[in-house]
């Protein structure tokens, strides 16, 4: 239903629910080129976010020019009026989610066909445990600069990510690095995850927050420990205990598992 809607609510600007169960009311396009950007995919017709989520990738392109690259290629922010996907994502629902690849661009006057075809570069060894060459000092600067921007509550990298970051690491990194956040599946691409803006009161912050996941510290400890033992080499499930829930994906949602707000941004003009 909100995949259908190829253009945005005509309302205030408006982060709606939780990033994995919600919508957006009045979200903007990201162009799809800019002096220091361009937006990938476009058939998705996902270049679309709440005025900050737009605001900070065009920051954060300029910033990519400052440390050697290009600019950026993005990925997925969200559909025009956020809410469940048609495919892929089980975030990116409120406008606040922000996909950028780890592919330093080449060119920035990419045909629409050209964005169909070419794909980011993967940063991750095939064992998940290290980074390949096409990691670089460039790649690490960048993220610095993306995590330490106030407007963002976490950023989710593949754990080889982390643990090289990790792995130089100094106190001094401390109030940035706790933000880069472990998970699976992003060896390709970074992904940013903003705070919830000032003017979305139905907006909800995502919990636990990253100062309670790293207990103060910049979150190099858990990770080493989790991701390289429990995650990649995990304990035998005895036969006896039972098998975990299986998780609904967002595809599966209806409109009474969205906010009742929802109802009125994709019913509006």
């Amino acid at each position: 239903m909100f995949g259908a809607h190829d253009q945005p609510s005509l309302q205030a600007p408006a982060a709606i629910g939780s990033y994995a169960r919600g919508c957006a009311a009045g979200l903007v396009r990201l162009p799809e080129t800019g002096p220091t950007w361009q937006a990938m995919r476009l058939s998705r017709n996902r270049n679309w976010g709440h005025p900050e989520a737009i605001a900070y990738v065009q920051d954060l392109s300029r910033e990519a020019r400052r440390i050697g690259w290009q600019g950026l290629y993005v990925g997925d922010i969200s559909q025009p009026r956020g809410g469940p996907m048609t495919s892929g994502h089980a975030s990116h629902q409120i406008g606040l989610d922000i996909d950028i690849w780890m592919r330093p661009p080449h060119r920035l006057d990419l045909s629409r066909a050209e964005r169909e075809a070419i794909s980011s570069i993967s940063v991750r060894s095939a064992d998940q445990r290290s980074v390949t060459s096409h990691w670089t000092p460039q790649h690490h600067a960048l993220l610095r600069a993306a995590a330490s921007d106030p407007r963002v509550d976490r950023i989710f990298v593949a754990a080889a990510v982390k643990i090289e970051m990790c792995r130089t690491a100094t106190r001094a990194d401390t109030p940035w690095l706790q933000r880069i956040r472990p998970a699976v599946g992003h060896n390709y691409h970074f992904h940013v995850r903003l705070r919830c803006p000032a003017d979305s009161p139905g907006c909800e912050t995502q919990t636990p927050t990253v100062a309670e996941l790293s207990n103060g510290g910049n979150g190099c400890d858990d990770t080493l420990q989790w991701w390289v033992t429990d995650f990649l080499d995990p304990p035998r499930r005895q036969r006896t205990e039972p098998a975990p829930p299986r998780r609904r994906h967002p595809r599966e949602f209806t409109m009474a598992d969205l906010p009742n707000q929802c109802a009125g941004v994709l019913n509006a003009p």
